[in-house]
């Protein structure tokens, strides 16, 4: 059987915080076999943050290949379920008999595993998490669910785990924290004028910024700003963050839409 955790030694202060968190979603989630926690930075490979049991095998194999369910979750920022990977075909390079030939050790684990679940956090498109959980019966939207409740600690474990182990991105960590209630400040207002879920609000706002070539954060405070007719609650000094023209342009694009007033078609796509 594959070990929950590396050993003692080989845990640092990023991968001893997540895997906290990654135990309690195992603890959440009925059936799980493996849970991980993984970044994903534009078209780069993913990187495994953090992972516990199968998972800290199935995740990797997805990353050397840049395919599979967490890969897909991460490029398009939309949850991915299936109730059965081994016959799923959007990965046929995903089988049983695959898996068991590339980890023969675990070739009694693997005709456990049926449900795989992964769920993008909100954060910047300049860098994303996504939690996944590999189970031992069909993933569900309850699943979704559990893993929804741990999204934002999820975030926020990972900002602040970084921020302490590379004191070097405080910088950026910080703006990735500040960034976060601007974001979802912005979703609640897609939400409302889509009548739509939270990961649909997600992807929107994800679209938007891409069609548009504008950080995410500044179209998210643009918004805010462009509804509420002021200023978006900030704090002072360095850590505002300032929309530039082209992301309240954008807003004002993305607004129209919302309320029906523009071609619909500007986020979708």
């Amino acid at each position: 059987m594959l070990t929950d955790r590396p050993t003692p030694g080989e845990r640092t202060p990023v991968t001893a915080l997540l895997e906290e968190l990654l135990e309690r979603i195992a603890a959440d989630v009925p059936g799980t076999l493996g849970a991980a926690v993984s970044t994903h930075h534009g078209d780069a490979p993913p990187r495994v943050a953090a992972a516990r049991g199968l998972s800290a095998v199935f995740v990797p194999a997805q990353v050397d290949r840049f395919d599979g369910p967490v890969p897909a979750a991460g490029r398009t920022g939309k949850p991915v379920l299936t109730a059965d990977v081994f016959a799923d075909e959007r990965w046929p390079w995903l089988t049983l008999s695959g898996l068991i030939e590339r980890h023969p050790a675990l070739a009694a684990d693997w005709p456990r595993v049926r449900g795989v679940a992964a769920l993008p956090a909100t954060s910047d498109t300049e860098g994303g998490l996504v939690l996944s959980v590999m189970l031992d019966r069909p993933a569900t939207e309850e699943t979704l669910a559990v893993l929804r409740r741990h999204e934002r600690l999820a975030a926020l474990a990972f900002v602040v785990a970084e921020a302490a182990a590379r004191p070097d991105r405080t910088d950026q960590m910080l703006d990735l924290l500040q960034s976060r209630a601007a974001l979802e400040e912005a979703k609640g207002i897609v939400i409302a004028l889509r009548r739509c879920d939270p990961d649909e609000a997600w992807a929107t706002l994800r679209r938007a910024s891409q069609q548009f070539n504008v950080k995410v954060r500044e179209l998210a405070v643009a918004l805010v700003e462009l509804l509420a007719g002021a200023p978006a609650p900030q704090p002072d000094g360095d850590r505002t963050i300032h929309p530039s023209p082209a992301a309240r342009v954008a807003a004002a694009q993305v607004l129209r839409v919302l309320e029906g007033t523009s071609a619909p078609g500007l986020t979708s796509g």
